[in-house]
């Protein structure tokens, strides 16, 4: 059921650009499949709901796939994929529905950013980021227009612009890529090394999202398995202990 998928519940999602960008379609679906109304607080969250997040990366998941001026079959098969690992069947059939009504309208990218920016905690902001990255890899590319994109979405969510770099490098490797992803320079030296490993390892541990519920939390280790990679990389490049 809808209800199901949206998890927590929804708060902020419901009010400024995201509500009105789908406050009509999410409450003639949650009235069809409840039978009832439903009253949503729109106070700002000390934590983020499944719902919040859900609805956040819907609106976001739709803007990258809109990036680079259409929208094909593979990219909607990803998705579509993504969401039945992530919610089920029935949950991914209707959040696609919702999606691609999505897809249709303009939308404010930026001001849809600040709203989440203001409301939603740092950690699942980065697991936001994270998942468009994911997502945008659909068709096995990304287009530059998306990766555009992302870096504005990035910049307007608040995102560090060493945390959006280091999120890059684990889907788009560059020149010292792990030392991106840990956030240091190659010249740091081995103690440095440790300590940005012990820092990102905290920082990208799955139990900053683990309030987001199992749903979101299946993707949160590849952020803290892709630190532990780039650290094992070096690592083995310098001989270190």
């Amino acid at each position: 059921m809808f209800g199901k998928w949206l998890g927590g519940g929804l708060g902020f999602a419901m009010g400024g650009p995201i509500g009105g960008l789908l406050g009509f379609l999410v409450g003639s679906m949650i009235d069809s499949t409840t039978g009832e109304s439903t009253t949503y607080s729109t106070s700002r969250k000390v934590s983020t709901t499944q719902g919040d997040f859900g609805m956040s990366l819907l609106v976001l998941v739709a803007a990258v796939m809109k990036a680079d001026g259409k929208v094909v079959k593979s990219e909607l098969d990803y998705v579509k994929q993504f969401f039945i690992r992530q919610f089920g069947q029935e949950s991914a059939k209707e959040a696609l529905l919702m999606l691609k009504d999505i897809i249709r309208q303009d939308i404010p990218v930026r001001d849809i950013c600040i709203q989440i920016s203001r409301n939603m905690d740092y950690s699942s902001r980065l697991q936001l980021l994270h998942l468009l990255f994911n997502l945008s890899l659909a068709d096995t590319t990304i287009h530059p227009k998306e990766i555009e994109l992302l870096e504005k979405i990035s910049g307007a969510l608040g995102v560090a612009s060493n945390d959006f770099l280091s999120i890059k490098n684990m889907f788009i490797p560059e020149t010292d890529s792990s030392y991106k992803i840990l956030e240091i320079d190659p010249a740091s030296t081995n103690e440095e090394v440790k300590k940005a490993y012990r820092r990102m390892a905290m920082k990208y541990h799955p139990d900053k999202v683990s309030h987001l519920g199992d749903e979101f939390n299946k993707t949160a280790d590849d952020k803290f398995k892709k630190v532990n990679e780039a650290y094992e990389k070096i690592k083995k490049e310098r001989n270190m202990v």
